[in-house]
């Protein structure tokens, strides 16, 4: 009895020892592979269809995370500050290449290094912003894919009409703390004045300032709200949707998530797909090329997205045949 309780003691350490051993082995054997620094603007389970577009197309093109390649991720949960910590955090590990999302991650990402690669899977206005010297020839360590989300402000807004009748004053969402909104709201600003429409500005730093950006919109102060994507608007998109349609306000946004997260309208580019044209700029950068001789490639395909459920809770009819004269493009999304 003593015998057979001392031989499973003795086992039982044996395995605490392999199983207290093994991750030193691996994080050796893990540091030997090509390593990819994760920058996620949001957070992990917010984003897991754009990560999943972008492990699978990495796949395809043969870097399988574990085996192939590493891939160290990093979520910032919309908080504009953790950008510059997480992206120093990825120098100091000397990682092969960063993927960025949006212009803050981007923007901390390049002043962090001037020699590792980085590759923006979204951007609003690369050149606009000063990231890239041009889309042809963006010279320096980075590269990736615009949004070109300026380009597309005046249809967007032209979209909310065909759908609000009679719209006159448009309110305008936006984090300020974010250096490509600045960009974005002249944008909006001149598309508004062309369209004759009146706007109202409703700046928000961090999350805690949404709630009370609502209160100051009552009293018929705006019969539409345009929300500028950022990444606090984004882990932030129910709870603004939400009091958006209390106040019976309909929603324009750049992207389908805040649609399917209960806002009316998005007219853009599709961020999976970009997602997945961003593994193969990481996979040409692991395999030798420089950075800054990989042009910035810009969207051809946009879609609409309208939710139908909050498009009848606010008692708007959706006029379909208007809208497919405009886009070539359209789908409904009733979620």
């Amino acid at each position: 009895m003593h015998s057979h309780q001392w031989k499973r003691r003795k086992f039982i350490t044996l395995l605490g020892g392999a199983v207290a051993a093994w991750p030193l082995g691996a994080r050796a054997q893990q540091a030997k592979l090509p390593t990819i620094g994760f920058l996620g603007s949001t957070t992990s389970a917010a984003q897991s269809q754009l990560t999943a577009a972008f492990v699978q197309r990495l796949r395809e093109l043969g870097w399988i995370e574990g085996r192939t390649v590493a891939i160290e991720y990093r979520w910032a949960e919309g908080r504009s500050e953790r950008f510059a910590e997480f992206a120093a955090e990825f120098v100091r590990l000397k990682v092969d290449v960063i993927l960025a999302h949006n212009t803050p991650p981007l923007v901390a990402a390049k002043h962090a290094t001037s020699s590792i690669p980085i590759v923006f899977a979204t951007a609003a206005d690369p050149v606009g912003t000063g990231v890239v010297a041009s889309l042809a020839r963006p010279g320096g360590n980075v590269t990736g894919l615009s949004s070109q989300q300026t380009d597309t402000t005046t249809k967007r807004l032209e979209l909310l009409r065909e759908v609000v009748p009679g719209l006159r004053r448009l309110a305008i969402l936006a984090n300020i703390d974010n250096s490509y909104v600045a960009l974005e709201m002249r944008e909006v600003e001149a598309a508004t004045r062309t369209l004759g429409l009146e706007t109202a500005s409703v700046e928000i730093r961090r999350a805690e300032d949404i709630t009370p950006a609502f209160e100051g919109l009552k009293g018929g102060r705006a019969e539409a709200l345009y929300v500028l994507p950022d990444p606090l608007l984004f882990a932030n998109r129910i709870r603004i949707n939400t009091l958006a349609l209390g106040a019976r306000l309909p929603t324009l946004h750049a992207l389908r998530e805040y649609v399917e997260a209960g806002g009316l309208i998005s007219y853009g580019t599709n961020w999976p797909d970009q997602w997945r044209r961003a593994a193969d700029y990481v996979d040409k950068i692991l395999r030798g090329t420089k950075p800054g001789d990989i042009p910035v490639e810009q969207p051809t395909k946009f879609d609409l997205i309208i939710n139908l459920t909050t498009a009848r809770a606010l008692g708007l009819e959706v006029p379909a045949p208007a809208l497919v004269a405009k886009v070539k493009q359209q789908r409904a999304l009733s979620v």
